[in-house]
């Protein structure tokens, strides 16, 4: 018999009747032979936030040691891979059962599925589980499955579309939401739906949103609609989307999104003049944009916004070379050929001449030598229309011609046809072959009724021809011969030329139609082309805001002006950008206020097409508003007196000792009804020192200015027996160093007791003056005091600027019904002086005999021995009457600087 076989009922019998019997049997015949056994794959499910998992087939270990204890008994099950999250449990050792469980919970937007390696273990081949085995290693699938627990999320806050009115769209735009969950079920969108009632729209499920109904644009712009969203497990979004459609009116091409009025706040620099526009061009495909932006300011002075100074100001401001003259000065008694002509103040204190055919000037001969260099500069400011009538005469804008006897023309500056010609005839003394002796320019801006800047170099032979700073060469040069010797005198005339010969009766012939300013002339010097740039520059014009972040493919190109500005492009969006970006800028501190237009034009190219697209033209306006206009205010000392021996001293007087300029503008205040004094920072361009009553008598007193103070400044000076002007566009502050070294002598002050003095000043030509300064000198004479000292009647009433309401009370007493509070003090510190004066003269009182000899013997001496070479500015002994220098009442406020008949520094 088999042992092997009858094993079993060996045992079974054994275990009948004790098992004590079997244990011990089992302990001496069985060993571990058999290794536990599972399959080799399993296939698991698990619901995320649950840890139970249902594998495919059950999780089960089978051994063929079974039914002998520990040998045939499954201990534990082992997993390979640690990452994953489960664990294997036995739930009965001697059928081999287990479960699988999660460690945490799972999450199916984490992780879908886990793949690991699972292993049975029996026993072993006793209680202390030694001799244990292992099956074979099987692979176990695990799938994760969803729940529906995030609900759909639109991807965009918000929507917006534009729809064109009268048309019917299968979709106007597409909304889309989005669902967390992992799994297709609960993760897509299967439905969407419009919350908002009564509304023309329909959204089918793919969220694409149509109108229902032809829209239009009278009746409701714009319209806001609520959508909202399910996920295929009916989960419903929990925040609806609001979508706006815009109702736009039938495209028309065109540029939208601009104002037609900009307003322009002096001193803000530059400023967008479109910054919201954009073209429309109705979907056309376009191949190229190109817009011009035209600001147009020929009603503004001369053109544009340019700085109104003096001629003489802004050279010296440009840094042109000295000795230019003046041809069409203020009117005045020393410059009275321009008395005649017509006068157009224009805007800004320009001086304008206009010529209508029948008014012209003679030069006097001692303004400009009769003959020129070969080199020498024309310039003038020229606005010229095309003559009138069907025979064009020449215009003559400046001859120089024979006064009498003969006709001869030695140089002379005209239009005639449109063409400016420049002659110029040189002497037979200077030249005596074939020369150059007419240039002719033949230019559109000489006849289109607008502004321009002239100028004329002469490097003889060579003429050249500046307008608005560009150069012209002529385009035809006549040769000639020079013109014999003779001895004519000869006539400089402007806007006309003088016929002095070959008629019964000397006139005018060649009139000149049009209007100059500015016209000087400057013998032996050409100016330079920096210089005539500077001259002609406008202040204001059009400006590229950030010009680095101007897209590479946008062409632009602006007039020298900078008035016109072209810019080409082939994409729309960024000419759109490019448009945006253009500014206005105006770099004056106080511009001239009121409009300035603007002119837009665009040119669309479609491929293969000239033009497929009209843009309209579109017309704009620049508002410049009216500057805050400064108050100049002169304070000082207003009332002095000096020892009669100081005004024959060799250093004088000093008249303005105490001196201060400030301005102020006046700022709005939040408070209601409130204003607040700022003080501000500008230059002056003259102040005129006046004197009131009888005029200086040059053999007795005089004015004086030593050199010195006008050296590192831009200024200059002149000095008459009616005052001295101080001239130059300078700050404020080296106005107040140079006055305040203005000093009074006075040879004879015996026969003087007091002088009184008038100080103004000015900023832009006259168009902002200061205060009148009435400054009181009076002589103490030796019989009343003996104090070398200066004592004041009144104190100085300085003004102290802060932004405070209440200093427009301080400034405008007027307005105040209270004694200012500066009065008090006036009254203490006149008590003061007047003490110190008695208290001093008691004390010296005694000297007073011994002083007046002294005095005298010096005042002797003085007078033999005075030097004033260090002093430039004296007394013109040729000056006429109640007249300044030019010719101007001496009490006018607007005292020019002129300097004919007078000696300048």
């Amino acid at each position: 018999m088999n042992f092997v076989k009858t094993w079993p009922s060996i045992l079974s019998f054994c275990w009948q009747p004790s098992g004590e019997v079997f244990h011990f049997f089992s302990f001496l015949f069985t060993v571990n032979k058999h290794k536990p056994w599972i399959e080799t794959s399993y296939h698991g499910v698990i619901t995320e936030n649950t840890d139970i998992v249902l594998l495919d087939p059950p999780l089960v270990a089978l051994d063929k040691d079974a039914p002998i204890p520990y040998a045939g008994e499954i201990c534990a099950f082992t997993i390979h891979g640690l990452e994953a999250p489960f664990e294997a449990v036995v739930l009965n050792g001697t059928s081999g059962e287990g479960q699988l469980r999660a460690r945490s919970l799972v999450d199916c937007e984490l992780q879908k599925e886990y793949t690991f390696i699972i292993q049975a273990h029996d026993c072993g081949s006793g209680p202390g589980g030694t001799e244990g085995k292992k099956s074979h290693k099987a692979v176990v699938h695990i799938q994760v499955n969803d729940v529906n627990e995030f609900a759909p999320v639109f991807r965009e806050p918000q929507y917006h579309a534009a729809v064109t009115e009268g048309k019917i769209y299968d979709s106007i735009l597409q909304v889309e939401a989005t669902d967390q969950d992992c799994s297709p079920q609960y993760s897509q969108i299967c439905n969407y739906q419009i919350t908002t009632t009564d509304t023309p729209f329909a959204i089918d499920r793919n969220g694409n949103i149509r109108n229902t109904e032809k829209l239009s644009y009278d009746r409701q712009q714009q319209y806001e609609i609520q959508v909202t969203a399910w996920d295929c497990g009916q989960k419903r979004a929990l925040h609806s989307v609001p979508v706006h459609i815009d109702v736009k009116p039938v495209c028309k091409p065109g540029w939208q999104g601009w104002n037609k009025r900009v307003d322009y706040e002096p001193g803000t620099g530059s400023k967008q003049l479109f910054p919201k526009m954009h073209l429309e061009t109705c979907g056309g495909p376009l191949s190229s944009v190109r817009t011009t932006v035209e600001l147009q300011t020929s009603h503004i002075g001369k053109g544009c916004d340019r700085e109104t100074y003096s001629e003489k100001s802004l050279q010296k401001l440009c840094g042109a070379s000295s000795g230019s003259t003046d041809l069409l000065p203020a009117p005045s008694a020393a410059t009275n050929w321009t008395a005649s002509l017509v006068t157009d103040s224009g805007r800004d204190s320009d001086l304008i001449f206009r010529f209508d055919g029948r008014q012209a000037a003679k030069i006097p001969d001692w303004v400009v030598p009769q003959n020129l260099t070969d080199q020498f500069t024309i310039a003038t400011w020229m606005k010229h229309g095309p003559s009138p009538g069907l025979r064009a005469e020449k215009e003559t804008l400046l001859c120089n011609s024979d006064k009498t006897e003969m006709n001869r023309h030695h140089y002379s500056l005209y239009v005639h046809n449109c063409r400016l010609v420049f002659l110029l005839r040189r002497d037979f003394t200077l030249v005596d072959t074939f020369r150059p002796a007419e240039f002719h320019w033949k230019l559109e801006q000489i006849c289109d009724k607008e502004w321009h800047y002239y100028v004329i170099n002469v490097e003889f032979p060579v003429v050249t021809l500046y307008v608005d700073g560009v150069t012209y060469d002529p385009y035809l040069v006549t040769d000639d011969w020079p013109i014999h010797p003779s001895q004519i005198d000869v006539q400089l005339t402007v806007g006309a030329c003088w016929q002095g010969g070959e008629v019964t009766k000397p006139r005018f012939t060649q009139y000149f139609r049009g209007s100059l300013s500015g016209l000087t002339i400057r013998p032996g010097k050409i100016e330079s082309q920096k210089v005539i740039s500077c001259l002609q520059a406008c202040k204001e014009g059009l400006d590229i805001n950030s010009l680095e972040s101007l897209d590479k493919n946008i062409k632009f190109h602006f007039n020298p002006a900078q008035s016109i500005l072209v810019m080409e492009g082939e994409d729309l969006e960024n000419m759109n950008t490019a448009v945006r970006k253009v500014s206005y800028i105006n770099s004056r501190q106080f511009p001239t206020p009121g409009i300035r237009r603007l002119h837009i034009s665009t040119t669309v190219q479609c491929f293969g097409e000239d033009t497929c697209i009209t843009i309209p033209d579109i017309d704009a306006v620049v508002m410049v508003l009216q500057p805050s206009e400064p108050r100049i205010t002169i304070t000082g000392v207003e009332r002095v007196s000096w020892p009669a021996t100081d005004f024959r001293a060799p250093e004088g007087i000093s008249l303005f000792q105490d001196l201060h300029i400030i301005s102020t503008v006046t700022r709005a205040d939040p408070t209601p009804h409130h204003a607040v004094l700022e003080e501000i920072i500008h230059n002056l361009d003259y102040c005129d020192i006046l004197v009131l009553g009888e005029e200086l008598r040059p053999d007795q007193e005089s004015l004086q200015l030593q050199r010195s103070a006008l050296l590192g400044k831009h200024l200059d000076a002149t000095n008459s027996t009616s005052g001295m002007s101080v001239y130059g566009v300078d700050s404020m502050s080296n106005y107040e160093q140079v006055i305040r070294q203005v000093r009074y002598y006075n040879w004879q002050p015996g026969q003087v007791t007091e002088r009184r003095f008038r100080l103004t000043c000015s900023e832009l030509n006259g168009r902002y003056t200061s205060n009148e300064f009435n400054l009181e000198v009076s002589v103490l004479h030796s019989s009343e005091t003996g104090e070398h000292v200066s004592h004041m009647v009144a104190p100085p009433q300085y003004m102290q600027v802060v932004h405070h309401p209440s200093m427009l009370h301080d400034l405008y007493p007027s307005h105040s019904s209270g004694v200012p509070s500066a009065a008090t003090v006036v009254i203490v510190m006149c008590i003061a002086a007047l003490v110190v004066v008695v208290v001093l003269g008691i004390y010296r009182i005694h000297l007073t005999h011994q002083q007046e000899v002294k005095l005298n013997e010096t005042a002797k001496e003085g007078d033999e021995s005075w030097d004033n070479s260090a002093l430039t500015i004296t007394v013109n002994p040729m000056e006429v009457g109640g007249l300044g220098t030019d010719g101007r009442d001496k009490k006018s406020s607007c005292y020019r600087r002129k300097e004919t008949f007078v000696n300048k520094l």
